[in-house]
């Protein structure tokens, strides 16, 4: 292969590669300056321009006039009696410098083959930067393509106009089933440059890639009229989402939601069923979290705001409901509120409450009754809600009828305390 079939070949592959060709000939330049500095030892007075609208390469060596008897040099220097042999120089002088063309082809076979390999390797490295580059700029775009590839759990190969995209097993929605010749939709995560080229990711389970499907199906979202304000999720199961509207005018949720459903159950759709809890922000830390603890109801909720943490209490029957299975929604709840927050039963919590209120303080129990309660050892709210029942009715003078009063009476109380508490609370904000 000559030096014009040499660059025709290559102007040839960096034009399918999307290469422009004056890049092409700053790479062929750098190769021959190899060639040059590997033969000759130094490339400081040689030229070398490269046509590839021409397929020429031109390389030009300057060179002194000497005296015959003070030649030093023969890669800086011509002796006078050679360079009067020249035909395209007259009246030459020492002193003169004088420039001698240098056929490409000189340097042989060899040479050229080396050539060809550097510059297949240089063009396979600007491949790769422009691969980088251009991905680097589309984090964060959704992209469609095909399943050519599944390693058995692990990882999965996209293809996208010949560049292959990573899905790691991690972005993967563990429900989902993947088969090669899928078409599928994912997110581009993160783009990593290895000894190999780009590594380019995309996931499925990111939550980047459930609020680039909102802004893409909700205008107001994509406009900036609705805004989301966190996201918390486990791929495929649940997630929650919280949205705050910029113009009262409209509904963050129902926006999200839209006509009958439609919005929201494209999403759905498209993360294979996945529950979707869309929670209307509050500026109230207490109106927040029990939104977003849906589909359980919270009876009150207290709040350390210092310590960022929150006890929300439910109905005995409520309980499962507000933890979810493997304690997803109260964990999900946390994350997307930036509380940690415990859910407890009434029941429990009842217990926990009224260590500080005494027995014999509550009006409706007579004095003999407080007498054998002490007796057995319960002298606080505390204690009696954390004895079980039957053993209460085998206290004397403690029957069906009067445990059910006490316990009505105790229970009253606790509700007294709540109120006053919530009153001194409200006191305290408005302060």
């Amino acid at each position: 292969m000559n030096h014009k079939e040499l660059i025709d070949a290559f102007a040839q592959l960096a034009k399918e590669k999307g290469i422009a060709r004056t890049e092409v000939a700053e790479i062929i330049e750098s190769v021959f300056e190899s060639i040059i500095r590997k033969k000759y030892g130094d490339v400081d007075n040689f030229d070398i321009i490269v046509n590839t609208d021409k397929g020429e390469i031109e390389i030009y060596q300057e060179l002194e006039v000497v005296a015959d008897e003070d030649l030093d040099d023969e890669v800086r220097e011509i002796s006078l009696t050679e360079a009067s042999k020249r035909q395209d120089v007259d009246d030459v002088e020492p002193g003169d410098v004088i420039v001698q063309v240098i056929d490409p082809d000189i340097f042989g076979r060899r040479a050229i083959s080396a050539a060809k390999q550097v510059l297949s390797q240089k063009i396979r490295e600007l491949e790769r930067n422009q691969i980088y580059e251009e991905y680097t700029n589309r984090i964060g775009e959704i992209i469609v393509g095909s399943i050519h590839q599944i390693r058995r759990g692990e990882s999965l190969f996209v293809n996208i106009d010949k560049t292959e995209l990573k899905m790691p097993r991690r972005e993967q929605i563990e429900t989902e089933r993947y088969r090669r010749g899928d078409t599928i939709k994912a997110i581009i995560k993160e783009v990593n440059m290895t000894p190999k080229g780009p590594e380019i990711i995309i996931s499925r389970a990111d939550e980047s890639f459930l609020r680039r499907l909102f802004e893409l199906e909700v205008p107001e979202i994509f406009d900036g009229i609705v805004e989301i304000k966190a996201i918390a999720r486990v791929p495929g199961r649940r997630s929650k989402i919280i949205v705050e509207s910029n113009d009262k005018r409209i509904d963050a949720v129902g926006a999200c939601v839209g006509i009958k459903g439609s919005r929201i159950k494209t999403i759905v759709n498209e993360l294979a069923g996945e529950n979707v809890d869309i929670i209307s922000y509050s500026h109230e830390s207490e109106v927040l979290i029990s939104r977003a603890l849906s589909p359980a109801k919270p009876l009150f909720i207290e709040i350390d705001e210092d310590r960022r943490t929150a006890l929300a209490v439910f109905d005995d029957n409520e309980i499962a409901t507000a933890i979810g299975t493997g304690g997803i929604n109260i964990n999900l709840t946390s994350q997307v509120t930036g509380y940690d927050i415990d859910a407890i039963r009434r029941s429990e919590y009842n217990r926990l409450e009224g260590d500080d209120i005494f027995i014999e303080d509550l009006e409706g129990i007579t004095k003999t009754q407080v007498n054998a309660l002490q007796e057995a050892g319960i002298e606080t709210v505390a204690d009696f809600l954390n004895t079980e029942t039957a053993n209460l009715l085998e206290i004397k003078g403690i029957g069906e009828k009067t445990f059910e009063k006490i316990e009505t009476i105790v229970q009253d109380a606790l509700q007294s305390k709540r109120d006053k508490q919530d009153e001194l609370d409200l006191d305290d904000n408005q302060g």
